[in-house]
C-alpha cells in the first residue's frame, strides 16, 4: 500500500469488527494494577496478539518497587510482568510506541462489566485506559506493516503492568527502550472526546516521610517525649509553603499517633508535588532535604524520605511539535481534526520526553470519563486512531519532518 493511498482505502484495511471484538474481550480481564493473577492473564493474551507481528515478543520481570507501610515499615509491592515486542532490532531507524495493561479497577471494584450506551459508545473498565489503546497499537502496526516503508525501519512495543500507579516498576525498561529512538507515540486516550491530545505536560512526585519520636506518658512526663505528629505538621506548614507558580504541594495523609494520653513516636506523611519545569523539580528536591534536616534537629525526631519524582515535566520542544504537526496533517488526510491542549496529567509520556526522544501521548481511542465506572470508548474511533497511527508511522519511515 503506498503512504499517499486514498484515506478510505487505509482506513477499510482496518478490521474494525476484529478490533471491537478484542476491546470487549480484553476488558472483561480484570486488570487492577494489584491484580497479579489477572495481569498475568493479560499478559498471556496480549503475547499472542503481537505475536502476529514480525519480531519477538517478551514478557519481562517488574523491577523492585518499595513502599512505606503505616507502621513505618519498608516492603515490597508485587508487579505484573511487562510485554515488550522488538520488530526489526538492527533498523537504523527505530520508533517505540506504549501502553500500559493495568486499570485503576481492582478485582473487587464493582466496575467490571461491558455495556453500550448507545450504538457507537461503550462503557467498561479499560475501554478507553488503555484497552482500547492497546488494540489501536495492534491494528495499527499491522495496517502499517502492509505500508510502503515499513521494512526499513523497526519499532519496539512496550506493554507495562503497572502505569497506574506511577511505573515504578516499569520506568527503567521504558526508558531503555525509549533512547535512540526517532520518535515516539503512546496510546493514552484523547485528552478530550473529540479526539483532542495532550500537549504539555507538568511532573508528578510522590513521597512518604517517616518521623521516629519519642513516647512518654501526656501526664506524668510529655517533656521527655519527641511528638512525631507535632514534626509531622510541621513539615507540612514548611512543605506547603514551597508552593509557587510552578509547582504546587499536596499534602495528602498522616497517619501514626496513638492514645491521647500518650505522646506519639511514629508518623507518616504522604504527599504529592505537580512541578511545571524541571527546575522547579530540582529545586523543591533540593529545599525539601534542607527543611528534613531541620525538623530532625529542631524536634530532635528521626526522618526518613521515601519517593521522589516519578514523573518530570514534559515541555514540548521544536522537534516534538514537528511531530505534532505531522499527527494533525496525518488526520486532515484521514478526515479527522486533531488539536491539542496542555494539561496537567502525567503519563509514560513524561519519562519518554525526559529522554530527548520527541512523543505523542495521548493517540490512543477517543473516551472519557477515566478511573471512573462512566469510562466511555467512541467505538468508531478505534479504526479512526489504528489509520492515523499506520500513516504517521509511513510519513516517519520514508521522510525527513522530524
Amino acid at each position: 500500500m503506498k503512504p499517499d493511498s486514498a484515506p478510505q482505502t487505509l482506513l477499510d484495511t482496518v478490521d474494525a469488527d476484529t478490533m471491537l471484538r478484542e476491546v470487549q474481550d480484553w476488558a472483561a480481564i480484570n486488570t487492577g494494577t494489584a491484580n497479579i493473577e489477572g495481569l498475568a492473564k493479560m499478559a498471556g493474551v496480549l503475547a499472542d496478539a503481537f505475536s502476529a507481528l514480525p519480531g519477538d515478543v517478551e514478557l519481562v520481570d517488574p523491577a523492585t518497587v518499595t513502599a512505606i507501610s503505616a507502621e513505618g515499615r519498608e516492603f515490597e509491592k508485587p508487579h505484573g510482568q511487562h510485554m515488550v515486542l522488538r520488530v526489526r532490532p538492527q533498523a537504523q531507524r527505530r520508533f517505540v510506541l506504549t501502553g500500559h495493561m493495568d486499570t485503576v479497577f481492582p478485582a473487587d471494584h464493582p466496575f467490571q462489566e461491558v455495556t453500550w450506551l448507545d450504538d457507537e459508545t461503550l462503557n467498561g473498565p479499560g475501554t478507553a485506559d488503555m484497552k482500547g489503546g492497546l488494540n489501536v497499537i495492534l491494528h495499527a502496526l499491522k495496517t502499517f506493516e502492509g505500508m510502503e516503508g515499513a521494512d526499513r525501519v523497526g519499532y519496539d512495543v512496550m506493554i507495562n503492568a503497572d502505569e497506574e500507579t506511577g511505573s515504578l516498576a516499569s520506568r527503567g525498561l521504558i526508558e531503555e527502550l525509549a533512547r535512540g529512538k526517532y520518535a515516539a507515540l503512546t496510546y493514552e486516550p484523547s485528552a478530550l472526546p473529540d479526539g483532542t491530545l495532550a500537549h504539555a505536560r507538568g511532573g508528578t512526585g510522590n513521597y512518604s516521610i517517616t518521623i521516629t519520636g519519642r513516647s512518654a506518658h501526656a501526664g506524668r512526663n510529655p517533656h521527655d517525649g519527641r511528638n512525631a505528629i507535632v514534626a509531622a505538621s510541621d513539615l507540612v506548614l514548611r512543605i506547603k509553603a514551597l508552593e509557587a507558580g510552578d509547582i504546587t504541594v499536596n499534602p495528602a495523609k498522616i497517619e501514626g499517633g496513638a492514645a491521647n494520653n500518650v505522646v506519639p513516636d511514629l508518623a507518616i506523611l504522604r504527599f504529592n508535588i505537580r512541578p511545571q519545569s524541571t527546575d522547579a523539580m530540582h529545586r523543591f528536591d533540593g529545599e525539601l532535604d534542607a527543611i528534613l534536616r531541620l525538623i530532625e534537629t529542631e524536634h530532635e525526631v528521626g526522618v526518613h524520605r521515601h519517593g521522589g519524582v516519578t514523573r518530570p515535566p514534559k515541555p514540548v520542544d521544536d522537534k516534538a511539535q514537528r511531530l505534532f504537526d505531522l499527527v494533525k496533517a496525518c488526520g486532515a488526510e484521514l478526515g479527522q481534526t486533531i488539536g491539542w491542549k496542555p494539561t496537567g496529567g502525567v503519563c509514560d509520556g513524561n519519562n519518554i520526553a525526559a529522554t530527548g526522544v520527541p512523543v505523542v501521548d495521548t493517540m490512543g481511542v477517543r473516551g472519557g470519563a477515566i478511573h471512573s465506572p462512566d469510562e466511555f470508548m467512541i467505538v468508531p474511533s478505534l479504526r479512526e486512531r489504528a489509520a492515523l497511527s499506520a500513516l504517521v508511522l509511513s510519513k516517519l519511515s520514508t521522510g525527513e519532518y522530524l
